[in-house]
Parts: C-alpha cells; structure tokens; sequence
C-alpha cells in the first residue's frame, strides 16, 4: 500500500470541528445540543441577498472571471471606503471564503521553509494554510491574565530570522476577541518597514468592534501600503458563511500577479455566490446597527455569566464574537469530548472548541474552551446552565 504525504500526516485537525463525530453521535441519542464552537451566527441573512437569489435572470450560470465578478469588486471598493480604506478596484481579488485567501496570500508570498510571526492563540487554520505552502507559523504566545494583549514589540523582533517573511495578524481577534490598538499597530508597522516584511492583516470582524477606538486597519498605518495583505469575508458581516465569498487585498503588484496564477488554476470564485454577496453590500444601516447591538447583548450576558460560574474566567472581548474562557478542569480537550460523550443535563449539553488547537505551544491552553456567542439570549442561558452544571459533575475537575 502506498504511503500519504508527510503533509498530510503534519496538517492538524480542525479544533472547532473534530469533535463533530461526536455531536452528531449525541444528536443521535436525542440530545439538544448548544453549538458554541463554531462561528455560525443565527442572525438571518439580509433579505437583499435572498432578493437576488431568487431573482438571478441569467439563461446559463457560467464561470466568472478568476479575479471575480468586476461589479461584486466595484461595490468592495466603495464598502472598503466606508471604513477610509482606499483602495483600486483592482487590487482586490475575489477568492473562495476568507480560508481561500489565507491560502493562496500564503502560497503567492512563502516559499518552503519560509516563516511568519503570529500571535499566539490564533485561529487554527493559519496553521493548516501555512503547511500546506511548506511554511512555518512561529507565535508569540499571548496571555488570557492580561486580556490577550499584545505581546511586547521585542518579543516579535526576537523571532525575526533570515526566513522570516511576514507578521499575521486577526483584528478584530478569533479566538480572543481582543482589539489592537493604534500604539501596537505601529510598534508592527514599524517592525515591517524595519525587516521588509509582509503584513498579512485577517480583518473580517471589522463591524464588530465594542470599545469607543476607532477600528485600525493595516491599510490605515502610512509607509507599508504596499506590503500589506488584507484578508476579508463577508461570511460573518452579512451571516452568510455558507455562500464562500471573501477577498484577498494588496498593493504589491508581484504579489497580485503571484496570487491571479492560483486563482486561474483554480478557475473562478463561486457565481451564485459572488450575486449574493454583491447584493449583500445594500443591506440597510438598520440591518447592520441591529446586528450589531444583538452581539453587544450577547457578548455581556455571556461574559456576565461565565465570570459568576465557580473556577471560570473569560476576559471582555473587544470585538469579534468569540471569546477564550478558563475553566477550572484538568484538560479542556478531555472536558469537551466528555460533555458530548458521557454528560447530559435535562436533555442537552455544550459543543465547545478546545482551545489548545489555537495554540502551537505545548501545554497552553490546556485548562481553555473558545465560546462562540452566536446564539440568541435565552440559548446562551440555557447553554450556560448545562455547562454549569456539567462542571460541578466532571470527573475531572480542578478544586479551588
């Protein structure tokens, strides 16, 4: 029998989705469970969105072109201005999802062997991209006891090495929900010009910012315009993860011939797709502001509450909708199969995402679970009363 790739065998499993097997098997037993592993909202979609869908009049649903449909690419331009990122149109690439333009930024700037410097917990998949383009993800591990600050500017400097090609960061953040500030983007500002280095800024949770800062794109720091790398979605700004539409954004015009040969091999982002998210860019400040304020809501009853629960501790995140919670178990790997496996609580149980698949050192996040509050109110309530209660049951508790 032939033996797999070496690749294969080093990409990790998704932390937010290889417990699934044993939700669908605890689904099965006829328990409900509260999903707060995973970033799919319940808000609805816009109804723009469903408005285009059901009215598509073309006779033939063909390819689009590989950089994507010019209109949807016109129409981020003017949303990207809303935000004073000024962009040309054709600096923006159209790609499949946000995961589509991790990679293929990836795979247009790194050669194998390459590095690039990220801020550790971070979303799992960078990991999974940087590996299937040879690359490798070197972190500054960052801390839940100081809210998931950035990490002093000298530690970054420290890991920079002749195979050092660029810094990554997610802001708003998945997993922590922390917001940098204007100070810590110019400390990597600063860092970039200093080492030539890429900046490869994940910026989809931009409309969800809770603090009165304004928001601070990597676009907005003068003097690196062209080494930036921008990475958007709107799966999570218009709660339409399944259409897969993102975009890839820069002003390096190697790096966008590099990126357009992946993209041609790969054909052309998803049509149907690509309708819906262009239509999706007139939804109505009343849409948008009500979403907004719904995970306002949501974000302080779900802090509130953890913080009240014996041995739990969550930061308040700043933006996004996750945050990294403290549980007062010995693994929070062995915590999370056991509530799909073994625990119920008046007929349901928690499906949460161990936090050590966010991280690259061993040993942390050891005792932290990533909470997605993407539940309405009064599911948030309930879930948090059978993890409540699954705590004071769990063999493996840690004692006060």
């Amino acid at each position: 029998m032939p033996n797999v790739s070496k690749r294969g065998c080093e990409m990790p499993a998704s932390p937010i989705r290889r417990l699934v097997p044993l939700a669908d098997k605890a689904v099965a037993r006829g328990l409900k469970l509260y999903r707060l592993n995973i970033g799919q909202p319940d808000v609805p979609t816009p109804p723009e969105a469903f408005e285009a869908l059901k009215n598509i009049d073309r006779k033939v649903l063909e390819y689009s072109p590989s950089a994507g449909l010019l209109s949807l690419r016109q129409k981020l331009r003017q949303y990207y201005k809303r935000f004073n990122i000024d962009v040309d149109t054709d600096d923006i690439i159209v790609t499949c999802g946000g995961s589509e333009a991790v990679l293929f930024a990836f795979m247009a700037c790194l050669d194998p062997g390459d590095e690039i410097i990220v801020p550790e917990p971070a979303y799992a998949n960078y990991m999974a991209f940087a590996i299937s383009a040879g690359a490798k993800i070197v972190t500054v591990p960052s801390s839940i006891d100081n809210g998931f600050e950035l990490p002093p500017v000298e530690e970054f400097e420290k890991l920079i090495t002749p195979r050092t090609k660029g810094i990554l960061i997610c802001n708003p953040n998945n997993p922590t929900g922390y917001l940098y500030t204007m100070k810590e983007m110019l400390q990597i500002r600063d860092l970039v010009l200093k080492y030539d280095l890429f900046l490869f800024s994940d910026e989809v949770y931009r409309e969800f910012c809770y603090t009165g800062a304004p928001y601070i794109s990597a676009f907005h720091l003068p003097g690196i315009e062209d080494k930036v790398v921008l990475i958007d979605s709107v799966s999570k700004r218009y709660n339409e993860c399944g259409i897969r539409i993102g975009a890839l954004i820069t002003k390096h015009k190697e790096l966008k011939a590099n990126v357009m040969k992946f993209c041609q091999a790969r054909l052309s982002p998803p049509l149907i797709g690509q309708i819906v998210a262009e239509a999706s860019i007139d939804a109505s400040p009343e849409y948008m502001l009500a979403t907004y304020n719904e995970y306002v809501e949501r974000r302080k009853f779900l802090v509130d509450r953890i913080n009240k629960i014996p041995g739990c501790y969550t930061p308040i995140p700043m933006g996004a909708f996750y945050t990294v919670v403290r549980l007062p178990v010995d693994d929070a790997d062995r915590f999370c199969r056991w509530c799909l496996e073994e625990f119920e609580y008046e007929g349901a149980t928690v499906f949460m995402a161990p936090a050590s698949g966010f991280y690259t050192t061993p040993g942390r996040g050891i005792d932290e679970v990533r909470m997605a509050y993407v539940l309405e109110k009064s599911e948030l309530d309930h879930a948090l009363t059978v993890l409540e209660e699954a705590l004071k049951a769990y063999p493996g508790r840690k004692m006060a």
